[in-house]
């Protein structure tokens, strides 16, 4: 260092390239669990298994319509492939089950997972999903018309039907 620019350091201890280097290999790994919190939290709540629904560009693929109304998606996936279905209401999930029986067989064993938004999620940031056949059901004006909102068991009203009940509802509809 030439005399001139001495007097900048003179006061401050400087910090020798091996130090440096040797802190600087440390903060990967101090900032390592930080990075994988943020990741973990950045995936939405979404359960395990569970594709997550992109709102206001994904598709019902039953209806084509466009899942924006949180309160009432459902989602199936199963199969081989880990095949995954979306779907805006719940009265699509049921009507896709049985129309698609035969196309998708694995629909029917045990391992294909389902889920349907809790009704109750405190927030739309905040949405807690269920399996629809441990669901109770209540009547409430859905994207479709199926009318039916899914509820913990919990937080189920005195009128609440279980899935059996809400399918074959449904079914009898028509559409």
């Amino acid at each position: 260092m030439c005399d001139a620019h001495s007097s900048l350091h003179g006061a401050a201890p400087r910090l020798r390239r091996r130090a440096f280097l040797a802190r600087a290999g440390v903060a990967p790994l101090l900032l390592s669990p930080l990075a994988g919190l943020l990741a973990a939290c950045g995936k939405g709540g979404w359960p395990d298994g569970m594709a997550p629904i992109r709102w206001d560009r994904d598709t019902c693929i039953r209806c084509k319509m466009v899942i924006s109304d949180r309160r009432f998606a459902a989602e199936l996936r199963g199969g081989p492939a880990g095949t995954v279905f979306k779907f805006d209401d719940i009265g699509c999930l049921v009507f896709w089950l049985q129309e698609q029986a035969e196309a998708h067989p694995w629909m029917a064993a045990a391992d294909t997972r389902m889920w349907v938004a809790d009704f109750a999620s405190p927030s739309r940031e905040a949405m807690r999903w269920l399996d629809p056949r441990q669901a109770r059901y209540v009547a409430r004006s859905s994207p479709m018309g199926y009318n039916f909102a899914a509820l913990a068991e919990a937080e189920a009203e005195a009128d609440a039907v279980d899935y059996g009940q809400m399918r074959q509802r449904t079914l009898s509809r028509g559409r």
